[in-house]
């Protein structure tokens, strides 16, 4: 299964965007020596993967009939936000006329650790078992737009940015994958050859005509796991996730009783699902984060039920106090853990089996 984050961004693979190219500058490396010092700024400022595409201006919007047809078929669920800006999402122009070039970042947030299962104990999503990550990455992503603009303005040039993380109308994954970070997997999350599928992503879109990067092409081949395992089995085809039965739609954006027939397959699950995540091949060596704002709180490696049934609306606060577990609201986690706590069993669970374990 996947992390809400997903969710707003719904499968558009694949996904080639028609390039326009701009007039010769009058110093005709200044897009690649930009292009190069953006890529290295943006890693000193800690994003683990950096690229660049270039946005057409030409009219044609194939990624925008992907996501038209995503959401013909009612797979976004009770997500009203999502046909409300599908015009912008299919045509980044209208986020930002002015645009030329994308920069995509990515930051890791993968931590080695196994969460204790046992007794009955929840499951919490992996990306949220820290600090809300919205929080590090606007001030990240803020401080690296202002750097952009001003490096161009020392050349000369007159540069304008917008940023955003996955709250804004922005189809960040296609655009990771046209900037060579990474493709979209048939489970319809972003995955790198280098950090698996446990990224965060971010988008810093600019004036200029910058020197682009060549697309990541897809790698799943015939492995088709991530289909396989989910509980639910919320991925009818490769590439195409159906949300009205993602776990972490259920567990984190559905308002209201969850229906019946997803209980059982939601298990000790409170917050999101790792499923897919956890199964894919190129997760399996990943690199942990030291991202201190991604290091698991004591809750989300040992998620005591009893600890969190009849929690009051206060504790919920207190205790998820900058936490993307706050998203499911508190009447929504006591729903979660309601079920969870009608599902607990002694069972060996699966994250535990194919999750590596932490290791000095």
């Amino acid at each position: 299964m996947i992390s809400w984050r997903s969710l707003c961004h719904p499968p558009t693979h694949p996904i080639a965007f028609p390039v326009i190219k701009s007039a010769v500058p009058t110093d005709a490396t200044q897009p690649v020596t930009l292009s190069n010092r953006i890529k290295d700024h943006a890693r000193e400022l800690g994003f683990d993967q950096v690229g660049i595409s270039r946005v057409a201006h030409d009219g044609r919007d194939q990624p925008g009939k992907r996501l038209h047809e995503w959401l013909n078929r009612g797979y976004h669920g009770t997500m009203n936000w999502m046909p409300r800006t599908a015009q912008k999402r299919a045509d980044i122009t209208e986020v930002f006329p002015d645009v030329r070039s994308v920069v995509s970042v990515a930051v890791n947030y993968y931590t080695n650790y196994v969460p204790d299962e046992t007794n009955g104990n929840g499951r919490i999503a992996r990306y949220a078992w820290g600090d809300d990550y919205h929080f590090m990455m606007d001030s990240r992503l803020t401080a690296f737009a202002a750097w952009i603009e001003e490096e161009a303005a020392r050349g000369g040039t007159r540069c304008e940015t917008r940023t955003y993380i996955d709250t804004g109308p922005i189809l960040e994954k296609a655009w990771a994958q046209q900037a060579g970070i990474g493709w979209i997997g048939k489970h319809s999350n972003l995955v790198s050859t280098t950090h698996g599928s446990w990224l965060i992503l971010g988008e810093v879109l600019v004036s200029l005509d910058l020197q682009e990067d060549e697309p990541t092409p897809d790698q799943c081949g015939s492995c088709q796991l991530c289909i396989d395992i989910c509980p639910t089995q919320a991925i009818p085809e490769p590439y195409v996730l159906d949300a009205t039965k993602c776990i972490a739609y259920l567990t984190i954006e559905y308002r209201g009783p969850i229906p019946q027939t997803f209980h059982a397959d939601i298990g000790n699950r409170i917050f999101g699902c790792d499923d897919c995540l956890d199964i894919c091949p190129y997760n399996h060596n990943a690199v942990p984060s030291t991202e201190a704002a991604f290091q698991p709180r004591p809750i989300a490696l040992k998620t005591d039920l009893r600890e969190l049934t009849d929690q009051s609306t206060i504790e919920f606060q207190t205790m998820f106090k900058n936490s993307p577990v706050k998203r499911a609201k508190h009447e929504g986690l006591q729903r979660n853990v309601d079920i969870a706590g009608s599902n607990a069993h002694p069972s060996t669970s699966l994250h535990a089996a194919i999750t590596p374990k932490r290791t000095g």
